[in-house]
């Protein structure tokens, strides 16, 4: 396989891999309607971001996990333990998203520093990865939804803000949802795709309508004004066409099972949000996504942010 070629050193492709988990949200879930439509007990999926707001994409470089790292051999390799020295705080926050994305709820992982003693374990949460779950090597399906997940919870703005995710794991099954949670999350947002793993990079698209001149939103990765549509204000994630344009509908409608862009084709995460997270320029309130200025754009928004000083 191609991605099999491409080397890089273990603790460069995971020190670039923490860009994405540096700033993020949360997914909240309402009841639960499982593959046979049995409803289960609500529950909420907590992926805050421990640590002061304002930390922002720019801290590392954003590259992958190499496959005889992470991937192949998980967490009892001495590359692992090298790379999660260089930084414990910031590599465990990475790998507390690692898990929350690849592992189901109930499980978690457990890697013990040699040097300090310290044992840290991570909680399980989505389940995207069933087969590194169980000790085997990640399958590239897998290294695909682990990174369209970790891209999905990027907060430019370092902002606590719920969110829903919807898709299929790497074996096909669909991530659970119900109808509460398609109402209270009912603004399609955006899809998520890549490969962190293989240093391909990850790419998200806006989902539905584009924001108009006078709207913003307190995510900002994916859901952009069609002006802005080929920026992408979450460097180093890059933003591509609208996610119809790109990718394959669930015939529920509500997810995208597969999105192709150049040549290749990924397994991707589609995410909603909450209309409140869509903030208006002329409201009287100066969001964290507006700018000050002399008009009435989010990004030169004088009613609600004042004239430029």
């Amino acid at each position: 396989m191609e991605f099999l070629t491409k080397r890089i050193s273990y603790t460069q492709r995971m020190s670039r891999m923490a860009t994405l988990v540096l700033v993020m949200g949360s997914v909240a879930c309402g009841p639960m309607e499982n593959a046979t439509g049995t409803v289960e007990a609500p529950s909420t999926h907590e992926q805050e971001l421990a640590g002061e707001n304002g930390v922002t994409l720019n801290g590392v470089t954003l590259n992958g996990v190499t496959l005889n790292g992470l991937a192949m051999n998980g967490l009892g390799t001495a590359d692992f333990a090298g790379w999660f020295a260089q930084d414990t705080a910031l590599n465990s926050m990475v790998m507390k998203y690692v898990v929350k994305c690849a592992a189901p709820a109930g499980q978690s992982r457990s890697y013990q520093d040699a040097s300090t003693g310290t044992t840290y374990t991570w909680q399980g949460s989505l389940g995207l990865a069933p087969d590194w779950a169980s000790g085997q090597q990640m399958t590239e399906a897998e290294q695909q939804l682990v990174s369209a997940c970790l891209a999905a919870h990027v907060n430019k703005y370092g902002m606590h803000v719920p969110l829903s995710v919807l898709g299929r794991t790497a074996r096909q099954q669909p991530i659970a949802y119900s109808s509460e949670e398609l109402q209270t999350f009912r603004r399609r947002e955006a899809c998520f795709f890549g490969n962190l793993f293989t240093g391909e990079g990850v790419f998200a698209g806006t989902d539905g309508l584009y924001l108009n001149d006078w709207e913003s939103s307190t995510r900002a990765c994916g859901l952009t004004t069609l002006e802005g549509a080929q920026v992408s204000q979450c460097s180093p994630i890059v933003h591509v066409e609208s996610c119809d344009e790109l990718c394959t509908l669930d015939p529920s409608g509500l997810f995208y099972t597969e999105c192709t862009y150049n040549g290749r084709t990924y397994l991707p995460l589609t995410t909603r949000i909450r209309p409140e997270e869509i903030s208006v320029c002329g409201d009287g309130v100066c969001q964290v996504s507006e700018s000050c200025g002399t008009g009435s754009e989010a990004n030169n928004c004088m009613t609600d942010c004042g004239a430029c000083q």
